[in-house]
């Protein structure tokens, strides 16, 4: 084995995640193919199926007992710009608005719509330009060979339907065909669709793998992977054409995200799985590093995000309208029913006179109606049926008495907030608090926040009471009378946006702008332009779709790998 092994990065020694193959002194691979891709989720099923379409032999590894990856867990919502059935509906959406929709939120600090870039750094521009061509001919290559039928939503609206930019701001979106009503389940049916289309299409699927390294060839070319199986055993598949990496981002990695995100963070909805492996296989090949101060954020429950369970999943859908969230100091800080991206912002903003997070953790309050009428274990929401709690609701019967409870459980979490505490004038002010939101609420006009101004809030509303004398259907008054209960909320990731730069073929490139020989990366493993921008439901998947079809093809160009490896192993 150590025989067969020589370290070496260009003219060094190598370091752990790379190995560089001796072509005379050589060890067999356990298997050659054309492609490897390593991520079995939203990203990795995708690039699998188009390589293999192709004519490619491919391999997909997954380092988790079974596929799916956070993918699994989402709605699989996918943004699609200037899709089929839009076009077919005559509805117009064309590129130079579309990019420019992009750009104002991805960044606004640089837009610059006369700008023939719009202000973007040029592979920015370039990443964009390439969702908008290519989302549609992959969502359509999935859906016509049945590994990813879709349903169109023409009523759905993007985050900022209101922007001037945004001049096709409803009918991007698609989701599994067979999702349910609510469209919560489309993770699992598009994972189950895309693995069943693998196996009929002769993909070698293969779990418990976790890759620990890229091999390189005498030419610097990566020739592919070894990994390690849940016995601890070594396995090494060659790829003739390239390895494609689709391993999701680094939410679950404490160091990095202490290190590289701006927030105080707890950790997020990832599956477990996402621990930022491809950060530390692709740093030894001098690759540059974009965007690792950005993640997709959601408002997540405290109690749940902190127990770690992999089932567990943000609050995209804030539901109930006789609910508001208010900070330790019991006052409303934040329209409730933001999209959830830029309602997570509102945790981690800073006090610079008091030194502090002081919404770091913000406390959600409704009463009976709220939890008779909108309870839901769909999208995440805080208000669940009781026999979904698992213990994590805090209730009263008055609102001294939630006080109380919502204080005793903070206490657990000192350790983790910094001894977050409930101010001495908490119930005070929520007193206050609630009478004012009752009073916005009965006018139907929410003069601190304008909670329900904007589509997406009307969209994101959740179960509500059909009452009609309500003027603003995202707010209704809370009762005089209990009971009341709560639940403890702050910011978390859906998953983080940062890794290795690449280019608009889905290449990752080094130190020096060129690509690196047979290495691609997909999804939240690698940059993504959007920086700081969520654009809409499926702002993830869509992008991640274009960019899983341009790897496929651009990797299917690649010439075979003249290593010696490769006529053994034949």
């Amino acid at each position: 084995m150590q025989n067969a092994k020589q370290w070496a990065l260009r003219e060094n020694a190598a370091p752990a995640s790379i190995e560089r193959l001796d072509r005379d002194s050589i060890e067999a691979f356990d298997a050659v193919f054309d492609v490897v891709v390593v991520g079995a989720g939203g990203g990795g099923f995708p690039a699998a199926l188009f390589s293999r379409w192709l004519g490619n032999s491919v391999a997909l590894v997954e380092k988790a007992a079974t596929v799916g990856g956070t993918a699994r867990k989402a709605a699989f919502w996918y943004w699609v710009p200037n899709n089929r059935p839009m076009r077919e509906a005559g509805i117009e959406d064309r590129k130079e608005d579309c990019l420019r929709y992009m750009a104002r939120l991805a960044r606004p600090e640089h837009y610059d719509p006369t700008d023939p870039h719009l202000g973007l750094e040029t592979w920015e521009f370039e990443a964009f330009s390439a969702i908008y061509d290519s989302a549609s001919p992959a969502a359509e290559l999935l859906h016509e060979r049945g590994a990813l039928e879709y349903r169109h939503l023409p009523g759905v609206t993007d985050y900022w339907a209101e922007l001037p930019e945004n001049t096709a701001p409803q009918g991007r979106v698609l989701v599994p065909a067979n999702a349910c009503e609510s469209m919560s389940d489309g993770g699992k049916v598009a994972i189950h669709s895309m693995h069943a289309a693998a196996q009929r299409d002769g993909v070698d699927v293969r779990t418990g793998l976790r890759v620990q390294r890229v091999i390189l060839n005498k030419a610097n070319e990566v020739a592919g992977i070894e990994a390690t199986d849940v016995e601890g055993n070594n396995v090494r598949l060659g790829a003739r054409k390239a390895v494609i990496f689709a391993t999701g981002g680094f939410t679950h990695n404490k160091d990095l995200r202490r290190n590289f995100l701006h927030a105080p963070l707890f950790g997020g909805c990832a599956a477990r799985s996402n621990e930022g492996d491809f950060i530390h296989i692709a740093s030894p090949l001098r690759t540059q590093l974009r965007n690792m101060n950005y993640a997709w954020m959601c408002p997540v429950s405290l109690d749940r995000v902190v127990a770690g369970a992999d089932d567990f999943t943000g609050t995209f859908s804030v539901g109930g309208d006789s609910m508001l969230w208010v900070n330790k100091h019991g006052k409303r800080v934040v329209n409730e029913k933001l999209a959830y991206n830029e309602l997570a912002q509102r945790f981690f903003e800073w006090d610079a006179q008091r030194a502090e997070y002081p919404n770091l953790v913000l406390v959600s309050v409704w009463d009976q109606r709220s939890q008779d009428h909108s309870a839901s274990t769909e999208y995440g929401r805080l208000i669940r049926p009781d026999s979904a709690q698992q213990g994590y609701e805090i209730s009263g019967d008055t609102l001294e008495e939630l006080a109380d409870a919502v204080a005793e459980r903070l206490k657990k979490f000192e350790h983790l907030t910094g001894h977050l505490r409930l101010a001495d004038d908490f119930l005070n002010n929520l007193r206050d608090t609630i009478l004012r939101f009752n009073t916005f609420a009965r006018a139907g006009v929410d003069g601190d926040f304008g909670r329900g101004d904007r589509l997406v809030e009307q969209m994101f509303n959740g179960l509500v009471h059909d009452e009609p004398a309500s003027e603003n259907a995202t707010m209704f008054p809370l009762s005089d009378s209990g009971p009341y209960y709560a639940a403890l909320v702050t910011g978390g990731t859906l998953d983080t946006k940062g890794g290795p730069l690449s280019n608009s073929h889905g290449q990752v490139l080094d130190d020096t702008g060129a690509p690196i020989p047979g290495l691609y990366g997909v999804g939240n493993c690698v940059a993504s332009a959007s920086a700081r921008a969520y654009w809409a439901g499926g702002g993830t998947l869509g992008p991640i779709l274009a960019f899983a079809h341009r790897a496929a093809n651009a990797a299917h160009l690649e010439p075979n790998k003249t290593t010696s490896i490769e006529t053994a192993s034949a």
